[in-house]
């Protein structure tokens, strides 16, 4: 599987960050087996996050949906959060490209800002998407780097699981109602 020169462009352009001495900042990839518009259909919805992050019970978007749009996320119980006020940096539709940066909110994920971009890829034979998700955050008080970064990952990890799963389980009815 190989990225095309626009797509190994685009992540130099925009998973790239510049974390202080207080940060850290790492990236994580998923490959999914559906086309990028079924992918892009979910990721770009900046104002329906619980479409498929499983950690997210509410999502409230203030005013109309644009760059620089609020949304106010409430968070499932279990979590050390309930709720995160979120602004939209970045949403790019020919590009693939959402940024998101976290304003507020009761939890330690202070500054802290994600990029995620969709490719499409061939996976089997089929139509698929490199999804590719980065950030920055600072690490709070108590904490390592690597606490820090296992944390953000991992639950960047549990979002583009369940991504691929709904994006999969939504491919599979498209093919079957073909």
């Amino acid at each position: 599987m190989e990225m095309e020169s626009s797509s190994l462009e685009c992540v130099k352009r925009h998973h790239k960050h510049h974390p202080a001495a207080h940060q850290c900042s790492s990236s994580v990839t998923k490959h999914i087996k559906a086309p990028v518009d079924i992918v892009w259909s979910l990721v770009r919805r900046f104002d329906q996050p619980q479409k498929y992050k499983p950690f997210v019970s509410r999502c409230v978007v203030q005013g109309d949906l644009m760059i620089g749009s609020v949304r106010e996320v409430n968070v499932k119980s279990g979590l050390p959060a309930t709720k995160s006020t979120e602004r939209l940096e970045l949403l790019d539709d020919t590009e693939h490209i959402l940024g998101v940066r976290i304003v507020g909110g009761d939890h330690r994920l202070k500054n802290y800002s994600s990029v995620i971009t969709v490719h499409p890829e061939v996976i089997d034979g089929r139509a698929g998407t490199l999804v590719i998700e980065s950030f920055v955050v600072d690490v709070p008080n108590g904490n390592t780097i690597d606490e820090t970064c296992y944390f953000v990952t991992a639950l960047i990890n549990c979002n583009l699981k369940s991504l691929a799963e709904v994006s999969e389980r939504m491919a599979m009815l498209n093919r079957r109602q073909v």
